[in-house]
């Protein structure tokens, strides 16, 4: 064997090649270094007992090309092709051989130090390296089950879509994917997850056929008490083969009917009336509050199918108007029709327990949207608006959406979906709410803007690739979804739960306000600020029309950012970017802002903000104290005057860790027992938790949000 002299063969090769940065595998960046691969090579030749001499590793090494950014996979993948077309083939099969190995050696000994690391730290959220997730509220060994394979399943789908980036864009594309990816322009949502991303289902596929049709054994229920059973599992079922949330808003509507078979369409008007033979003598109302037990704490427990959490519920109130327009002409299977009068009280009944049943427990599921119809700067339906600011009033957390008209429906947690074509409904009328996003991939504004003005380059310009680049890979993402269910991989879709061509495609965005910080605007309802974000935004939207065909359409929203929000800013100012904080906003004004009245916020979440953002956003109105039903009363005015459509009222509730009091005011100490061993259940963005559950960064992002008091500005 010839002994190779490398200072000889790094000066030849010096000439060919620069000095690189290459991205390395936990996407952090290093100097290219020519004596890794040599030494590489070297060990190849050796292991098999193959002569190497400088002639040979010229050869080889003359075929790389390195690049700014290339990745040490794309390097290896490069050598190995070279050791190929050299003629060197069993020193190519043992350099794989190598390889192979020592990538199970390195993902063994990382998953080893995650598991330690996931057991010191104080909460899963902290202790989760990819997708920190509030809704796990214990650390045990489900969780970390549920946490060891995530970065498996991030391989897998990169790779699954990749390659059908390829195959319909070509390699140029797929590579420029993951650079973007791995340099955080652009940032997949759920990556860790095989499924599709949220849903708002129809659930007349399960009452006239049970959950067959989806796996399961149930049959379709006939009475009240099988509906509450068969609802929990299908919930749990439907859950299970999604990554987000799974919105029933039909659910109350079904609950009716099935209360009204048991008991009389008129029960509502009887609902003190005795109705149970046993010893309990339980009323006609008992018996639905038992109803409403069953079914809420069923669905607040975790679950194995979603990392030890609670599956994310979502239902929906309507008024009258709304539910006119959505249900009007919905058919029953017996030929009856829905029966307003009864859902309207068992909607009032539903929203006093629950609101009351959160003073005795913990209860984050189900979110609950209120959607109201609005015109001439105030709800259409007084009576409704008036119940709406009277559970506010009380302490209750609910999300309200509000529109001028009922071709929309906000279903989860902000995410709104337009249903005006709804040919895809049901002969009996059902169908019309099923609609959700398939997919989310969020662009990291802050830095593209950053990147692109710091190039010397347009930003709208490179934004316009950007956003171009996050079409072409959404569109390839749905191939893929299309391919899985030609195999029979999608019930949900087949059995008519979720309809393919209702769902959409969602662009996130996130870090705009940062963006707009760093272009020197100041944050406040002012044009020059407006005009940026309608610029940036409605460039989104004109590439989702652009897109958009008869089987695929796209949104636009303000992503909920509860993980990637805090990330963004890490690995924004770890690369040197402007970062003003350290979790980018989630809104149109910086959360922290005490300069702001309530009403400023209603308008920098008005109509002409939100214009462009096709798949939502959400108004978090932080306040240190509940308001009176006249007071909130008017803010619905204020809302529907400045076209602000999604909103919640966010007041932090006090938790006693010494005697498990819960009260609806934000408190320094309990009042039940004096303790000031006290925690807090607020928004972390679209469901109440535990602030102890937040990630430690999120915990420190929810200490620096301003809590405006009652004596704001409530003048519209």
């Amino acid at each position: 064997m010839h002994f190779v002299n490398l200072k000889v063969v790094k000066n030849i090769l010096l000439n060919i090649m620069k000095d690189f940065n290459i991205t390395k595998r936990d996407g952090s960046q290093d100097r290219f270094s020519l004596d890794k691969i040599m030494n590489a090579v070297i060990k190849a030749f050796q292991s098999v007992d193959e002569e190497v001499d400088l002639n040979a590793i010229s050869k080889i090494l003359s075929h790389l090309s390195i690049y700014e950014g290339i990745t040490v996979d794309d390097i290896q993948n490069q050598v190995e092709e070279a050791l190929m077309r050299e003629g060197y083939y069993k020193v190519a099969k043992s350099f794989m051989l190598y390889r192979q190995r020592h990538n199970e050696d390195r993902e063994t000994m990382d998953k080893l130090k995650f598991l330690t690391d996931y057991c010191k730290e104080a909460n899963a959220a902290t202790s989760s390296k990819y997708d920190a997730n509030a809704n796990v509220e214990h650390k045990n060994i489900a969780t970390l089950i549920g946490e060891l394979p995530k970065s498996s399943f991030i391989r897998l789908n990169r790779r699954l879509l990749t390659d059908r980036i390829k195959q319909m864009y070509g390699k140029e594309l797929a590579d420029e994917y993951i650079e973007k990816l791995n340099h955080h322009f652009i940032y997949k949502n759920d990556e860790t997850s095989l499924a599709n991303y949220c849903a708002s289902i129809t659930m007349y596929p399960w009452l006239i056929g049970g959950t067959s049709s989806i796996g399961g054994n149930s049959t379709k229920p006939t009475n009240l008490k099988s509906f509450c059973g068969g609802f929990v599992n299908m919930v749990f079922m439907v859950s299970s083969m999604l990554s987000g949330a799974c919105a029933t808003p039909e659910f109350l509507m079904y609950l009716n009917y099935f209360i009204g078979k048991e008991y009389g369409k008129d029960y509502w008007q009887n609902a003190d009336k005795v109705v149970d033979l046993s010893l309990k003598q339980r009323t006609i109302d008992k018996m639905i509050t038992d109803c409403f037990e069953q079914i809420v704490y069923s669905i607040n427990q975790p679950t194995g199918a979603r990392n030890y959490q609670a599956v994310f519920w979502n239902i929906a109130y309507y008024d009258k108007p709304y539910f006119e327009s959505l249900f009007g002409d919905f058919i029953f299977p017996d030929g009856s029709k829905p029966d307003w009068e009864g859902l309207s009280w068992l909607q009032k009944r539903f929203m006093k327990w629950f609101n009351k049943e959160r003073t005795k427990t913990v209860l984050t599921f189900p979110v609950e949207t209120m959607a109201l119809l609005s015109k001439d700067g105030d709800v259409i339906d007084k009576e409704w608006g008036d119940f709406t600011a009277e559970m506010y009033s009380e302490g209750h957390s609910f999300f309200t959406y509000m529109s001028d008209n009922a071709d929309s429906l906000s279903s989860c947690c902000r995410l709104r979906n337009e249903i005006q074509d709804n040919g895809f409904s049901y002969t009996l009328g059902a169908g019309g709410v099923s609609t959700g996003s398939k997919s989310v991939l969020t662009i990291n504004l802050n830095r593209c803007i950053q990147y692109a003005v710091k190039n010397n380059m347009d930003y709208m310009e490179f934004l316009g690739h950007i956003i171009d680049l996050c079409h072409k890979v959404q569109t390839a993402y749905n191939e893929n979804l299309k391919e899985l269910q030609k195999q029979g991989m999608l019930p949900l879709f087949d059995a008519g739960y979720i309809n393919m061509g209702r769902q959409y495609l969602t662009i996130g965005v996130n870090g705009l306000v940062e963006a707009a910080e760093f272009m020197g605007l100041k944050i406040s309802d002012n044009p020059d600020y407006l005009h940026f974000v309608q610029k940036v935004l409605g460039l989104v939207e004109k590439f989702n029309k652009q897109y958009r065909t008869k089987e695929v359409m796209f949104n636009c929203e303000m992503i909920p950012a509860e993980n990637v929000g805090v990330k963004h800013a890490k690995w924004d100012r770890e690369d040197g970017y402007f970062v003003p904080r350290d979790c980018y906003n989630s809104y149109f004004y910086v959360v922290e802002d005490d300069s702001l009245n309530i009403v400023d916020k209603f308008k920098m979440h008005g109509a002409p903000y939100i214009e462009h953002l096709t798949g939502g956003s959400a108004l978090h109105m932080n306040l240190e104290e509940h308001l009176s039903k006249a007071q909130y009363r008017q803010l619905l005015r204020v809302a529907a005057k400045e076209g602000c459509n999604y909103f919640t009222f966010n007041i932090p509730n006090t938790i006693c860790n010494d005697c498990g009091h819960i009260d609806k005011r934000y408190l320094k100490k309990c009042p039940h027992c004096g303790s000031e061993n006290v925690d807090y259940m607020t928004r972390i963005i679209g469901y109440l938790k535990r602030v102890s559950n937040f990630s430690q960064a999120r915990q420190q992002e929810a200490e620096r949000r301003f809590y405006a008091g009652a004596n704001q500005s409530l003048q519209d």
